[in-house]
């Protein structure tokens, strides 16, 4: 590889990792791909980056980004030809609830037994509130944002596929009918299928 690509340090099922590769590869921005073991993170890495999580990303002019939709709005300002980067307030506010309380109650579904304040029941249905709000949006139109796929769909998608992996046959049996609908395609999309390629680490 050429010193002169960024170079990504990411761990392949990290769901924030994922949406960073989701729109490099959408980019076409070149990019090298460093798949981290978390249990042994390259020196190189904690160097640039002390706090020690997936993605980071690391430019030749010796920038470096540390938060996921940072990194994917950097690609997008690479080249965004379906503009997926045009977001209205309703779309950012709904990448922050992801990020902040779905992601809270979705790390304490998938690890119920880490967490026995509550019951795996009780958390799954404070993730599902967010849940039911992603379903009516997806009653008016395709995708999140509106009729295309965007920035909004990509960097919530990861994280609603990681619940869905928890308990698949309540998903698919779940009255979320349009979002299993968005997930379903999304999954067996041919952008997803390239940046899950297993790279070594």
């Amino acid at each position: 590889m050429t010193n002169d690509l960024p170079v990504l340090y990411s761990f392949r099922r990290c769901p924030y990792a994922i949406r960073a590769r989701l729109a490099i590869a959408y980019s076409k921005v070149a990019v090298e791909i460093r798949e981290v073991d978390l249990k042994h993170k390259p020196e190189q890495m904690l160097v640039i980056s002390p706090k020690g999580t997936v993605p980071v990303l690391h430019l030749p002019n010796g920038k470096v980004l540390e938060e996921s939709l940072h990194i994917m709005c950097w690609a997008l300002l690479q080249h965004d030809p379906d503009n997926w980067q045009i977001l209205d307030a309703e779309s950012e506010s709904l990448i922050q609830w992801n990020d902040g309380e779905f992601k809270y109650y979705l790390d304490r579904y998938k690890y119920a037994d880490r967490y026995p304040e509550y019951s795996e029941d009780y958390y799954r249905k404070q993730a599902e509130i967010f849940l039911a709000e992603l379903e009516v949006r997806l009653s008016h139109s395709k995708y999140l944002a509106g009729s295309h796929f965007s920035l909004v769909d990509a960097a919530i998608f990861p994280f609603i596929r990681q619940l869905a992996s928890v308990n698949s046959q309540w998903f698919e049996a779940s009255d979320y009918k349009r979002l299993n609908q968005w997930l379903t395609e999304l999954v067996t999309s041919d952008l997803f299928a390239s940046v899950m390629i297993k790279q070594s680490v």
